[in-house]
């Protein structure tokens, strides 16, 4: 058995992030022997990975990175905010970011396989980087935009929990950067109204025609279509309004839309993609408290680090 001196435990740490009893316990474990050591820390760390993966991840950070005619947006989870400020973590979601960019993959399980610069996957840096914070870790989605040779894209990145990417053709850096921070903060649902499904139209429709039917009780029946019918107009025109970007008042002067900001550069905008941190993911109630009186009685989570 070789002697566990504190070099040795030294560049295990530096190989494998991991604390350093960790590092001397698994060195005593395998015989002083190093590379046997890193291989069976890799394996505990997957078995970390398996364990905390259905575990709830809803914070994180949207990523934007971009270059040249190119930008990705990329959303990575882990469980608490406390987590996002980890310098390893935060490593991780620009190195899984520079990768989309570079390689463009057609999805995630592609960009899962993508290489690091480390030489290993994004999937094994994601199982590591699990193992040494001791967080369930995710990457949950992205989009890469590559830019036709007629337009540009603008990003906008609201702290690290909104992202937004804009294609706009005809106009310039700066237009594009606009647009970008207005869907970040007023939300459409698409550029245009034509790009609404029929049944989501329909069944706006039908809610409307309720309500006016409701206004209408008491009038004369040959009235009442009428009316219907006008409110009906009316409210759906303002619906579409407040969820295409185009119909919408331009958040940096409300005085005009989108559409005339738009049309005053003779600009259009081609797609957009925006990213919310956690949206649609079912959200962890903490009771710190209860938390605390439970690591207080030991029974915390025992393979946390």
């Amino acid at each position: 058995m070789a002697e566990i001196t504190a070099a040795l435990v030294k560049e295990l740490r530096e190989r494998t992030g991991a604390g350093m009893m960790e590092c001397k316990r698994a060195l005593q474990e395998i015989g002083g022997d190093i590379e046997a050591a890193v291989a069976l820390m890799r394996k505990a760390g997957q078995a970390k990975a398996d364990k905390k993966a259905s575990r709830i991840a809803a914070e994180g950070l949207i990523v934007i990175q971009q270059a040249d005619a190119a930008a990705v947006l990329v959303e990575i989870n882990c469980e608490t905010d406390f987590v996002t400020k980890n310098e390893d973590f935060r490593a991780f979601a620009a190195a899984v970011a520079e990768a989309a960019l570079r390689d463009g993959p057609t999805d995630l399980e592609a960009l899962l396989a993508l290489p690091l610069t480390d030489g290993q996957s994004v999937e094994q840096n994601r199982r590591e980087c699990i193992a040494k914070i001791g967080e369930n870790i995710n990457v949950r989605r992205f989009v890469r935009l590559a830019a036709a040779p007629t337009s540009v894209l603008g990003s906008y990145l609201h702290g690290t929990r909104i992202g937004v990417l804009v294609e706009v053709d005809n106009g310039d850096l700066a237009l594009a950067r606009d647009i970008a921070m207005h869907v970040a903060a007023s939300r459409p649902l698409c550029v245009s109204a034509d790009q609404l499904s029929a049944d989501l139209i329909a069944k706006e429709k039908e809610i409307y025609a309720a309500q006016a039917a409701d206004e209408a009780k008491g009038k004369p029946a040959h009235v009442i279509d009428k009316i219907v019918e006008k409110i009906v107009e009316g409210k759906l025109r303002k619906y579409l309004e407040s969820v295409t970007l185009l119909g919408q008042p331009f958040v940096k002067d409300p005085d005009q839309s989108v559409a005339q900001l738009l049309a005053a550069h003779g600009a259009r905008v081609i797609r957009f993609e925006r990213f919310e941190l956690g949206e649609g993911l079912e959200k962890k109630s903490d009771n710190f408290a209860a938390e605390v009186e439970g690591m207080a009685q030991g029974r915390g989570d025992q393979d946390q680090p």
